[in-house]
């Protein structure tokens, strides 16, 4: 017996309904709708209603500076595939700012899903553990003389890998721009002595 048109057509429509959830809905190895809680300041810049950030952290991206402070509730969601493996979302849980985060799997030498899982946590991050030095640092968003690894990752993000291979490393380099970097030198304790412009 031969399947009647509406039938066909309604089958059709459904393929295709499939073939679009599974190629662009997108994925972020997260629950739909879980809340985290970032590890890290976001430092972003504010685009029209959206704001933009990095990888490479932008840590004074100039006009439109926005730090999205350690211990802000996020939801994560992925780009569209169509610009898959390129960034993500951040949107803040209490008042809906979406954050449009760029990311560079070859520079950062891991997957989306591993970054945001590091730099969100499912619970808050504990500052007590911090030096006061190191809190004053991580509210205003820099590194200072003196502050420990640990308070100036807080405080300027997780650093980018290409050019930081290495948290043992002396040296952590960021971004203040696109165009401008910042190094931030540590002694041999792991206390911050210089930082480089």
């Amino acid at each position: 017996m031969p399947i009647k048109r509406p039938v066909k057509l309604f089958i059709t429509l459904f393929s295709l309904a499939l073939i679009l959830v599974v190629f662009f809905l997108p994925s972020t190895g997260l629950a739909a709708g879980e809340t985290v809680y970032l590890k890290y300041n976001v430092h972003a810049f504010q685009k029209g209603s959206g704001y933009n950030s990095s990888y490479a952290n932008w840590t004074n991206p100039g006009p439109g500076h926005v730090l999205f402070p350690v211990n802000t509730a996020v939801r994560v969601s992925a780009f569209s595939r169509w610009r898959a493996g390129r960034g993500f979302f951040l949107t803040t849980v209490d008042d809906g700012k979406k954050i449009s985060y760029e990311f560079h799997k070859q520079r950062m030498g891991m997957t989306i899903d591993e970054y945001t899982k590091l730099i969100t946590s499912p619970k808050k991050v504990s500052l007590k553990r911090f030096s006061k030095k190191d809190r004053e640092g991580i509210r205003l968003g820099k590194a200072m003389v003196g502050m420990t690894k640990k308070g100036v990752m807080t405080a300027l993000g997780y650093p980018a890998c290409h050019k930081t291979p290495s948290l043992e490393d002396g040296v952590y380099v960021y971004w203040q721009s696109r165009f401008k970097t910042l190094a931030v030198e540590f002694d041999s304790k792991g206390k911050v002595i210089k930082i480089r412009q």
